[in-house]
């Protein structure tokens, strides 16, 4: 362990869950000054990720976006590429750059979006898309026949979670530049998010803990408010 984050770990009580708006101060604090860290959510689930009706996987607009600048690849028909151009798509994939990327492998874009009709036409680029968990899934909101909609939202922040094998849910809600009111909001709609997401089949606590940590700073316990 480094001296600087020795030093920002013993500001931090890790023995006590701290209010979400101490907690929110206490991560812009022990942010890294160097760069605009990013601010991350870590809630842990009172779910079983081994079954089938226990998964979580959706989506969030988050009100304030989280920083970050997503390059979006639309796999559309030609009668929706110029929506597509105007809501903020980057690249365009008709059926010659579907063939293009199938005989090349080369992904330059963060997120696909697609429209019904086109995803039969992903099936020869599923193996170079799906092991990076870009292909699009009517789950995460990234097939739909309203592309002007579809891109414009993810463009404005929406992101896509799922829970993993230890029952965990982790999400880029803001950076650290960001004002505690505006972590605060995306914190808030991401948790009510999951809340709402809570399987029928799940038992007992369902959110049993929530951290909040910078980039590279030490992680802080915060408490939800009900």
């Amino acid at each position: 362990m480094g001296k600087r984050f020795a030093a920002l770990k013993a500001q931090v009580d890790q023995t006590r869950s701290y209010s979400l708006d101490e907690g929110i101060a206490i991560v812009k604090k022990t942010s890294n000054v160097k760069f605009d860290s990013s601010i991350e959510a870590h809630i842990r689930l009172g779910i079983d990720p081994s079954k089938s009706d226990q998964q979580i996987r959706a989506t969030v607009s988050l009100p304030h976006g989280n920083g970050k600048t997503k390059t979006i690849g639309a796999f559309v028909g030609s009668n929706d590429e110029k929506a597509s151009k105007e809501a903020g798509a980057d690249f365009i994939y008709g059926e010659e750059e579907i063939k293009k990327l199938k005989d090349t492998g080369k992904i330059e874009f963060d997120i696909a979006v697609a429209t019904p009709e086109m995803m039969p036409k992903l099936a020869v680029v599923a193996k170079i898309l799906g092991p990076k968990g870009l292909m699009p899934n009517p789950k995460t909101d990234t097939v739909s026949s309203d592309v002007k909609k579809m891109i414009g939202e993810l463009k404005k922040g929406k992101i896509a979670f799922k829970n993993d094998d230890g029952a965990n849910v982790h999400a880029s809600i803001g950076k650290a530049s960001f004002s505690e009111a505006q972590l605060k909001e995306n914190i808030l709609a991401f948790v009510d998010t999951i809340k709402k997401l809570k399987p029928g089949s799940s038992k007992g606590t369902y959110l049993k803990s929530v951290y909040l940590t910078s980039s590279m700073g030490p992680s802080v316990k915060v408490e939800i408010p009900a």
